[in-house]
């Protein structure tokens, strides 16, 4: 075991010995650092040292033509200072290798969310359209809190809804969490964790005056995609869901009871929507297709779509409302509700509101339609009370 002042000079001028696969030459300063020295000139430098259990180990610093015996030097104390302190170097190295990137994380997650989340092909979409292509190739252990807030501003710069910003922050921080849950290396610190999610206005809603609601009537009508019509009207009609629309059967529908039986809402549970007297007009005209089930499939595949938006978006821009989404002809359902006068109570069952506070932000409507009945009963005493005082 030659024991040598591992310098550069001595890196150039090692030679192994003929007959044998390597030797090892061990630096006089630094207990277990060493060159090894083969006979191809492939020569590399390590670090021998035993690990907490007194077992002997040996770690690769790096080869000698990339690294300088200087370098090489200060790494070597490095992972001895390690192993003095209890810890295994070549294993951590070995934990740090095998650390994932978050695309193979978000393999595993999404597997994992398909057994239990209905938003699943959401995570998907986002994962795939949006976090991958920026955080994709990173390690778990290279993912930074500042780095990943500032992207998220700068997407809500971009244009994008606050919301959904929130959405990509949430699906980030639980995928860390299960990571860590399920023992992946690396995961043992989220950088989204305790991070509050910016708030966003989502109290701020659009609804169709009667005459928008004209235009966009027409403007569905002549849509090239013929189920388009029949989904934006029981959209306004039902106040449901799109997607609850577009998953619905036929068998759901209970036409003389003027029912319709939504199996599974976003609250988890079934939930019944009255069909008014339009609604029942316009099903009646919805077409019907041998052997399929669904209500309003896709007429080319028979199956529901999975988006409509480019119909959708052509139609709105046509009728002059750009800003108009499709998730806001819910909204405008709520405010007829409330402009017909009904109570909050009864709007909230209708939309299958799980919480009453959800509903509460159509209370200023309701307050217009309180306004409007006073000052109809302040006319109908035949007295003006104003008058001369």
């Amino acid at each position: 075991m030659p024991i040598v002042k591992l310098n550069a000079t001595t890196v150039l001028t090692a030679v192994c010995p003929p007959g044998k696969a390597k030797i090892d030459l061990f630096d006089e300063d630094i207990p277990g650092f060493l060159l090894e020295v083969r006979p191809t000139g492939n020569n590399t430098f390590g670090l021998r040292y035993r690990d907490d259990h007194n077992r002997q180990r040996q770690i690769k610093i790096g080869n000698a033509a990339d690294i300088s015996p200087s370098e090489a030097r200060k790494i070597a104390q490095r992972l001895k200072a390690q192993a003095i302190t209890g810890r295994n170097p070549a294993q951590e190295r070995k934990d740090k290798r095998n650390i994932p990137t978050v695309a193979e994380l978000s393999v595993r997650y999404l597997e994992y969310a398909k057994t239990y989340k209905r938003s699943y092909d959401i995570d998907d979409r986002y994962l795939r359209l949006h976090l991958l292509p920026r955080f994709g190739r990173l390690h778990l252990d290279q993912l930074d809190q500042t780095q990943i807030m500032d992207w998220l501003a700068s997407k809500v710069a971009d244009g994008y809804a606050q919301a959904t910003v929130n959405r990509w922050q949430v699906i980030l921080s639980h995928m860390m969490r299960m990571a860590k849950k399920w023992g992946l290396p690396g995961s043992e610190r989220n950088p989204l964790e305790g991070v509050k999610q910016k708030e966003c206005n989502n109290q701020i809603e659009r609804y169709l005056t009667p005459a928008e609601t004209a235009r966009l009537k027409v403007a569905v009508d002549s849509s090239p995609n013929t189920q388009l019509k029949y989904i934006v009207a029981l959209l306004l009609l039902t106040g449901c869901r799109k997607r609850e629309l577009l998953d619905a059967r036929w068998e759901h529908f209970d036409l003389e009871r003027k029912a319709w039986r939504i199996p599974m809402s976003k609250t988890g549970k079934a939930r019944h929507v009255p069909l008014s007297d339009q609604a029942l007009a316009v099903l009646e005209q919805v077409p019907r297709f041998k052997g399929c089930d669904w209500l309003l499939p896709n007429p080319a595949t028979l199956k529901p779509f999975t988006a409509v938006y480019n119909a959708w978006d052509t139609a709105r821009r046509a009728a002059g409302l750009p800003d108009f989404r499709m998730h806001d002809c819910r909204h405008t359902h709520a405010s007829q509700l409330c402009n017909s006068g009904q109570s909050l109570y009864v709007i909230g069952k209708v939309l299958g509101h799980a919480q009453a506070k959800t509903t509460e932000r159509y209370a200023h409507l309701s307050q217009e339609t309180l306004l409007n009945a006073v000052n109809l009963a302040a006319e109908a005493s035949g007295t003006d009370w104003a008058e001369g005082v």
